[in-house]
């Protein structure tokens, strides 16, 4: 299957938001080693592919908070079917069937960016002064050599980690340079991707389901342990791209989950109360804790207090009222 129709998607966007940003003043001349017109121009491509995702991302997490309500259910079927996975997983897929929950759906959104980013990488690695087909995917010529010569703080864009010496040496680059800009940038998308997935299942919890946890544990472990090695061929521009819609992801997750927070539990929705009133009678016997209020330990008595004389009194002298015993 031809990828061509992504390739001429994400280059009329990205060149019509650097035609934007030049007509605006933006400068097209690099300014502190940076071209700053190509830079927003990756930025916005970002926000471009965000905007038509939204729903979707709303609907991630709608599904998510379908997913945690049933939650107790998942539990059950685990308790009931333990041993047997072919079961359980059969009459957790008829759960979500009749929920009309999706476990996949958390994933979804990342899947859909999957081909911008290929066609970003693709459009990006094409950036080479020697190419001679510069006019491929509706650039012209002048844009061709525009975009090739941009830079961020003298590292061309179309730069990676691992770029080889011929590579550095037709983008007029210097080695040292970009592996700096490279490496600096990698290592930002790392903790960006990690806090993106941390911030989610922070807020939401870890799934019951291990099918679900297994995608928390791979989204917030694997993926960024991955681009430790990945990122070392993405090229500067493509790192730009992926930096910026992990920083818009944190900033969309903080406010979808305002607008919808996660649903109580049981346990958050019982804490205040046994906060408010710490001090309960103790319980026996009945089944889930239902039988009469034990009853309370008996307390010793105080003894009575015995009043002092009053001041100016003559003390009292027990032995004068007592009668005296008779010598025999």
């Amino acid at each position: 299957m031809s990828l061509d129709w992504i390739y001429f998607a994400i280059s009329w966007i990205l060149l019509t938001w650097h035609s934007a940003w030049d007509a605006i003043g933006v400068p097209v001349d690099a300014v502190i080693g940076t071209n700053f017109a190509w830079i927003l121009a990756i930025v916005f491509l970002v926000v471009t592919v965000r905007v038509i995702l939204f729903p979707v991302f709303v609907k991630q997490i709608k599904s998510q908070r379908a997913m945690q309500a049933l939650q107790p259910k998942v539990k059950e079927l685990q308790e009931k079917h333990k041993g047997d996975r072919e079961t359980l997983q059969k009459e957790m897929m008829e759960l979500y069937r009749k929920e009309k929950a999706n476990p996949l759906m958390g994933c979804l959104p990342m899947f859909l960016q999957i081909p911008v980013f290929l066609g970003l990488f693709h459009v990006l690695r094409r950036l080479d002064p020697a190419k001679q087909s510069k006019t491929l995917y509706g650039w012209t010529v002048e844009q061709f050599d525009s975009a090739s010569n941009a830079k961020l703080f003298t590292a061309p864009i179309a730069g990676k980690f691992g770029s080889t010496a011929d590579e550095l040496a037709r983008l007029g680059a210097n080695g040292t340079t970009v592996k700096i800009i490279a490496g600096v940038l990698v290592l930002v998308m790392i903790a960006t991707t990690y806090l993106t997935s941390r911030q989610m299942i922070l807020k939401t919890g870890w799934a019951e389901d291990p099918q679900q946890r297994m995608i928390q544990r791979l989204m917030l472990y694997g993926i960024p342990a991955s681009l430790l090695i990945s990122g070392a061929i993405f090229p500067i521009g493509v790192i730009i791209y992926w930096v910026t819609n992990n920083l818009f992801t944190l900033g969309q997750q903080q406010w979808v989950l305002r607008k919808f927070p996660p649903p109580v539990t049981a346990k958050k929705a019982t804490a205040p109360a046994a906060s408010r009133n710490p001090v309960q009678p103790a319980k026996s016997g009945g089944l889930f804790g239902r039988g009469k209020a034990a009853p309370a330990a008996p307390v010793k008595a105080a003894p009575p207090k015995v009043a002092g004389p009053k001041p100016g009194a003559k003390p009292a002298n027990p032995k004068k009222s007592r009668p005296a015993k008779r010598q025999g």
